[in-house]
């Protein structure tokens, strides 16, 4: 079975790579536990199913990046600088992932969420979970903006929900162009989506 203390994490790494890299579909557990280094018969001793890991997966993702996003929006950053940062972590993001296997990857969540919205349900509340947990990062930095005069966003739900969609659909876009330059001004076309009402206040 591997070493059990890490046999199961190497299965989850293993499917976040192997799904956000190729698709949910086509990818089988022989394969994850072939990339994991794990016996089939240990996979079966951690998990259920390929939708049983693929969920542990995500949830063991969203807790690594965690700090990252909590660090990047603390309230101790300017909320317009916060949305400059968000928007700069996922094109370096981006960019390691194509150095590393040759494409723009995208967002896992949309793209898998995409693949599998019609099926997996236990998986799909998953995605939707996560996705709603990122768009707060955004409503309280759309919140602190429109306290500070920076912008008139009354509705700071809804507000974060254009900003979000925005961006993935710029995330979506540089997958299939294979390409970083739709990511490259995604700040710039956050803040004019919230219609600031100092530009030089981006920064501050």
């Amino acid at each position: 079975m591997g070493r059990v203390s890490d046999a199961k994490v190497r299965l989850m790494d293993a499917v976040v790579d192997l799904i956000w890299k190729w698709s949910y579909g086509s990818t089988t557990i022989d394969q994850i536990c072939e990339a994991a280094g794990v016996r089939k018969g240990s996979f079966y001793y951690f998990f259920d199913s390929k939708a049983d890991v693929a969920v542990a997966a995500l949830d063991q993702e969203w807790q690594k990046h965690l700090p990252e996003l909590d660090a990047m929006f603390s309230a101790t950053v300017p909320p317009l600088e916060r949305l400059t940062r968000y928007c700069e972590y996922g094109y370096q993001m981006q960019k390691a992932m194509k150095e590393k296997c040759g494409h723009v990857l995208g967002c896992a969540l949309y793209s898998l969420g995409s693949e599998i919205c019609t099926q997996e349900d236990g998986l799909q509340r998953k995605i939707q979970e996560i996705l709603t947990r990122k768009r707060k990062y955004l409503e309280s930095a759309i919140r602190d903006a429109h306290a500070a005069g920076l912008i008139d966003a009354p509705d700071a739900v809804a507000k974060a929900h254009l900003l979000f969609t925005y961006y993935q659909g710029l995330a979506m876009e540089a997958r299939i162009q294979n390409s970083l330059e739709p990511l490259k001004d995604a700040a710039r076309g956050m803040f004019e989506l919230l219609k600031l009402k100092e530009p030089a206040a981006v920064t501050a």
